[in-house]
């Protein structure tokens, strides 16, 4: 594939899971299509959950500057906070420098960065570690050990991961989602789901206590394992933050795309 089309893949991979991802939280989540912009919010306390991309390939300057308003005036009318995922890869060349000045003109911030990855991968081996066990989510106690794995490492608070996950059939059924245990605790978290023709990795986090020890790499290959053997698909994407991207290219991933996140000026 081409970079764009890398790019273009990535933006599809995102709109397709977090579709499903918002409507399992609530069937009246705003979830739109609108041009050039892509709605997937559930407006829980899940960060993450609250999401709108831009989707147009080749945006010029006026046009992003457009978009980048749209998609700020859309984020103020939520109760909850949210983020703009942008990915760089799909800006006219000339626009990239200047992203982080267009969006503050939008009353835009830039959060965190991150990077879109993709790679024909799988299958993989099955993955072992001398420390660890792996246990399939398919409890409520699992999927709140879970949830709370993820506020840990992302700095959430726990209610606002559990808000994300709790109680939903979804993740305990469709979601092949893994926890890492050490000695009998949860230690680690990574889930694979089928999307359009791929296997999308979500919400790999390790708890901050237990990190560099290569347990999230583990548990990624498990759900990447486990995943693949269930559907059968040999491409795997994911979007990465700058804490994981260093683990996935020893996996088979191949960086595309840089990405940027944005939230609401104060």
């Amino acid at each position: 594939m081409t970079d764009l089309a890398d790019a273009v893949e990535s933006v599809a991979q995102l709109s397709t899971v977090w579709r499903a991802m918002v409507l399992d939280r609530d069937e009246q989540a705003d979830v739109r299509d609108l041009p050039g912009i892509a709605v997937r919010w559930a407006d829980c306390r899940f960060a993450f959950w609250n999401a709108i991309t831009l989707n147009e390939v080749g945006a010029d300057q006026e046009l992003l500057e457009k978009r980048l308003h749209q998609a700020a005036d859309i984020m103020r009318s939520k109760q909850r906070p949210g983020f703009l995922w942008l990915f760089e890869d799909l800006l006219a060349d000339d626009v990239r420098a200047t992203l982080d000045e267009v969006a503050q003109r939008a009353g835009l911030v830039h959060a965190f960065p991150g990077t879109g990855m993709a790679g024909d991968l799988l299958p993989v081996p099955e993955p072992h570690h001398p420390e660890l066990t792996f246990q399939r989510v398919t409890t409520d106690a699992q999927l709140t050990a879970y949830a709370d794995i993820n506020s840990r490492a992302y700095g959430f608070d726990l209610e606002d991961g559990r808000d994300g996950l709790a109680g939903s059939a979804l993740w305990k059924q469709e979601v092949y989602a893994y926890l890492a245990l050490r000695d009998g605790t949860p230690v680690a978290c990574a889930a694979t789901v089928e999307a359009q023709g791929c296997l999308f990795v979500i919400l790999v986090a390790t708890d901050p206590a237990q990190q560099r020890r290569g347990y999230g790499e583990a548990v990624t290959r498990k759900a990447l394992y486990e995943g693949a053997r269930a559907t059968g698909l040999t491409r795997a994407t994911l979007h990465a933050t700058v804490a994981g991207a260093p683990v996935y290219p020893r996996i088979g991933f191949e960086p595309n795309s840089p990405l940027h996140f944005y939230t609401l000026g104060s």
